[in-house]
Order: C-alpha cells, then sequence, then structure tokens
C-alpha cells in the first residue's frame, strides 16, 4: 500500500522544519513508508537503523558520522538511542539536510527530542492500516491494521503473528527503551486492561486485583500509551452546573490486538463475545480518529454522573460533532442522544453502527454505517 496520506504529510513536515519524527507503534508500516520517500526525495538519502550493530556503532559518533552528509537522512528506531536528539538539533541549525527519524515511542516517551529540538521538530503519528486507506471494514475489525497482521495469508496465521507481536514486545521492546519490568507481569496488566476496554479507568481498581501499587499501575499505564498500544480518551468538560465524569476512557488501541488479548480469533467469537459492544466502539473510534487526523486535544468523551453521555466529541474546523457507536442492525435514539446536542451544543451528532445504510433520526442526528461515513462525509 502507498499510503499517500503519510508521504503527503512527511513533505509538508520537512519543507517546515528541518527535522520530522514519524512515530507510531512498531511494524505499523514506519520503515517501509521511509523508503518510499526516500525513493521520491531529490538528493542523496542515508539511512541509519539502529537495530543494525553496525549503524548503531558508527552513530556512537554522530557528529562526526553525520555532520558532512547533505540530503535526507533516515534514522529509524530513534528511541534506542536518545543521546543523538542534542546533536540533531546543532546539525539541524547548519540547514544542509533534512532528518527523518522514526521511533516505536510517543514524544512524551523520549523527552529529549520535544525538549532539544523545540521549533526544529515537527511529528506525524502513523497509524496501522485503515478504512480511510481502503482496507475492508470486517478484516479490520478482526486482524486490527498492523500490516502483517492484515496482510496473513490466512485468519490463523494472523492470529499466530499478533501473539509473536506481543511476546517480542513485552521481552525485548520494553527492555530496549530501558524499562526494567517482568514481562508476564506487563503482560498480565495489559491484559487486565483489555476487561477494561472502553470503560472509566479506576486505577487502584487494577492495581489491587494485580497487587501492585497505584503508582506502579500508572507507570505500566504510562509505558504501554507512549508506546501506542493504549489510549486514554479524556473526558470533556463543560460549564453546565452538572456532576461530570473527570477520569478517562481506556481503549486498546488496535483491535486485533485488542482480540488477541481477550482470546478472541475469528468474527463469530466477536459476536458472542460480552464485550463485543466495547470492541466495536473501540475500533470504530479509531477509525473516527485516524480518518479526521484528530490531535489528542481534539478528541474526548462526555459523561454526566445521572448518566447523559457522549462516546466521542471531537472539534473540527471550528465545529463540534459528537459520534455514538452502536453495534445494532438499526440504532435508535437514546435518552443521551437527546441530551447531549443541546448540552454540548453540536453542530451534529453521527450514530456509528455496522451497516451500509445512512438514516436521518433528527434534525441533527444521523445513524450512519462506519464506512459509508468514513468514503463519503467530509467534515
Amino acid at each position: 500500500m502507498k499510503r499517500p496520506i503519510f508521504l503527503g504529510e512527511i513533505s509538508d513536515q520537512l519543507r517546515i522544519h528541518e527535522v520530522c519524527g514519524l512515530l507510531g507503534p512498531r511494524q505499523c508500516g514506519k520503515t517501509t513508508i521511509a523508503k518510499m520517500y526516500a525513493k521520491i526525495f531529490k538528493g542523496n538519502v542515508y539511512r541509519f537503523d539502529l537495530e543494525n550493530p553496525e549503524d548503531l556503532e558508527a552513530i556512537k559518533t554522530p557528529l562526526r558520522t553525520l555532520e558532512k552528509l547533505e540530503g535526507l537522512i533516515i534514522i529509524d528506531e530513534i528511541q534506542r538511542a536518545p543521546e543523538l536528539f542534542p546533536v540533531l538539533r546543532v546539525l539541524a541549525d547548519r540547514k544542509q539536510a533534512r532528518y527523518l527519524i522514526l521511533g516505536s515511542a510517543s514524544r512524551d516517551l523520549i523527552r529529549q527530542s520535544s525538549e532539544s529540538l523545540a521549533g526544529r521538530i515537527g511529528y506525524i503519528e502513523m497509524t496501522p492500516f485503515s478504512i480511510a486507506e481502503g482496507c475492508e471494514e470486517i478484516k479490520l475489525l478482526n486482524r486490527g491494521g498492523l500490516p502483517d497482521s492484515y496482510l496473513a495469508a490466512s485468519n490463523s496465521g494472523s492470529v499466530k503473528w499478533r501473539k509473536a507481536y506481543i511476546r517480542t514486545f513485552l521481552e525485548r521492546d520494553i527492555p530496549a527503551l530501558g524499562f526494567n519490568i517482568p514481562p508476564i507481569l506487563l503482560q498480565r496488566f495489559w491484559m487486565m486492561l483489555s476487561h477494561y476496554h472502553g470503560q472509566i479507568f479506576n486505577m487502584d481498581q487494577i492495581g489491587k486485583s494485580l497487587s501492585i501499587s497505584g503508582h506502579t499501575a500508572r507507570r505500566y499505564l504510562d509505558i504501554l500509551a507512549g508506546t501506542f498500544m493504549v489510549r486514554l480518551l479524556p473526558p470533556w468538560f463543560e460549564n453546565l452546573g452538572k456532576r461530570q465524569i473527570k477520569k478517562p476512557k481506556l481503549y486498546i488501541r488496535d483491535c486485533g490486538l485488542m482480540n488477541t488479548l481477550s482470546r478472541i480469533e475469528n468474527e463469530e467469537d466477536i459476536l458472542t463475545h460480552p464485550l463485543k459492544g466495547a470492541i466495536w466502539e473501540g475500533f470504530a473510534l479509531e477509525q473516527i480518529i485516524e480518518y479526521l487526523r484528530l490531535d489528542s486535544e481534539e478528541a474526548f468523551f462526555w459523561r454526566t454522573q445521572n448518566g447523559a453521555e457522549l462516546d466521542l466529541l471531537v472539534f473540527k474546523n471550528g465545529k463540534r460533532y459528537g459520534f455514538e457507536f452502536k453495534y445494532a442492525d438499526a440504532p435508535k435514539k437514546t435518552k443521551s442522544m437527546y441530551i447531549a446536542p443541546g448540552d454540548l451544543k453540536l453542530d451534529h451528532l453521527y450514530i456509528i453502527y455496522p451497516g451500509q445504510r445512512e438514516i436521518f433520526l433528527d434534525q441533527k442526528i444521523t445513524a450512519i454505517g462506519l464506512t459509508p461515513f468514513i468514503v463519503n462525509r467530509t467534515l
């Protein structure tokens, strides 16, 4: 897949900044897209893969290795050498090259990038495959969007690949980031989070279940969020005179990994699983956020202690849109759908369901299938 959205964003960022940080989960396609961009770049291209011992050795003297190079310099797995960022600042100020750095950890987890390269770097969050890129909804729901999982020759092959991915992530990638956590404990924590998928997150409750402190649970959560495995969707507060929920909602970001952690192997398993509604909610929510290319400060949920709620509130082009995700053949209006548009001053509320029809339920409320919304709607 050519993935023109990300190729265009890389070009835009490197026109503005000397450095572009392409961040996203492990094996989501960052290296492939960097190679694609290298082919269309007009000039010399140099690539350093910090998982390659030779490249890692060369980069131990970064100024000597990089200072004479001109054109495009690609540095893959940048989280393995955060000490490079101060050097990149010096090199970026010389303006003789552009730098495309790839990382499997967020900028919050790689703090040196935001501190050292302020004003010199533009970030892109690269996501797994999505409906917006032409992928099949049902296949994505079953396998997730990580390329090797989605493109596996068989469903059983996809399941095996995801199990190996989780094991490698816990046993190799987490230690490579400098975290000394027993893989089995972090796996238990991750699996526990899957039971809270789509729910308000209760740190103390999870900590007690695993006999760890709330502080330790928070540390584990920050690691999983910082490596793009987990999303914490923040609550939105409106000045309504109503008591509103102030804790975030939690989602396992890739539906395929969520299925594997929940021991789901096919579509039939989803249909009979007690969390099928939450699985659909998390899947559709990620697809909408990816399609709209929303930053973290543009997406929220809303809930009051009286029971009124909205699964996703987004701000786009100066307007407010609400989304409810319903795993139903023919979604209907609920009490919350009468309350949310008025209380939150929504321009429109969309009910996203696994169907193909568009159903107008009210002047500002439309039920529409996930794929039809992404293919046919522009906000």
